[in-house]
């Protein structure tokens, strides 16, 4: 049996931008709605959500069936869990809150094997279909798509080394935290930080790398794809329902009904 191909990870070396939902909802029912939406990926995200291992796992199983692929953001940089989010089969990690290039040289080492790495060895997970995928440990990195998220303005004035460290495919820039890095918390879009996540933009690019961001703004979306913004969340599942029921309830609420 072999390795299931990396088409998202394959997709950012090529240079084609993909465009993603985020999902915290932590269902594998609400995943499974929206695999069949056509997005490139889905983030499944178990740092700001009530995802555990065991949700993860019916996610993750929810999402094969379909063409997108699954991102997973894990709670924080550390090595066991990581180990068993890579068990369950994600091939592709989004780690948050990467300040110095010794920090993502750290991601990159607990999600490789040794000698590259420090990944413990497991023979029977669903990442080696039960122990079916012939030579698993030797291919595992070659579909294993590492992403790192900057969101600080110590990592942004740390942002080329980041980008430099070898194995990462991707650095996402978190928002909400750069904005209260900054000093505005709370906001999305202040004029004194959307230049800086700009120029953040053309320098991973610049860099080699593929840059990543979250916005359910249809305009600040178009913008970041403009300056070269290769995965790209232009939804969150949680706001698309609250949103739609909001709109619903109003209208049948301003006719009295």
């Amino acid at each position: 049996m072999e390795l299931p191909v990396n088409t998202f990870k394959h997709a950012l070396a090529a240079g084609k931008p993909q465009i993603g939902l985020w999902s915290s909802l932590a269902s594998h029912l609400s995943v499974e709605v929206l695999a069949g939406a056509g997005f490139d990926w889905l983030l499944l995200d178990m740092e700001h959500s009530p995802n555990d291992l065991e949700s993860l796992h019916t996610q993750l199983q929810a999402v094969a069936a379909y063409p997108t692929q699954s991102v997973v953001r894990v709670p924080w940089n550390d090595m066991v869990l990581l180990k068993r989010v890579l068990d369950l089969g994600a091939q592709s990690i989004l780690v948050p809150m990467i300040d110095t290039p010794e920090q993502a040289r750290e991601a990159v080492s607990f999600m490789r094997y040794p000698p590259h790495g420090v990944r413990g060895m497991g023979g029977t997970t669903r990442a080696t279909r039960y122990g079916r995928v012939k030579d698993y440990a030797k291919k595992a990195g070659n579909e294993l798509c590492i992403l790192l998220q900057v969101e600080t303005a110590q990592a942004l004035d740390n942002l080329e080394a980041i980008a430099a460290v070898d194995g990462v495919d991707g650095i996402f820039i978190g928002p909400a935290d750069l904005h209260a890095s900054l000093g505005f918390p709370g906001e999305v879009h202040h004029p004194e930080v959307w230049p800086k996540i700009e120029e953040a933009m053309r320098r991973i690019r610049k860099a080699g790398k593929a840059p990543g961001f979250l916005t359910p703004n249809e305009a600040d979306a178009k913008r970041i794809l403009e300056l070269g913004g290769q995965f790209v969340a232009v939804g969150l599942d949680v706001v698309i329902l609250a949103r739609a029921a909001d709109a619903l309830c109003a209208r049948f609420k301003a006719t009295g009904a």
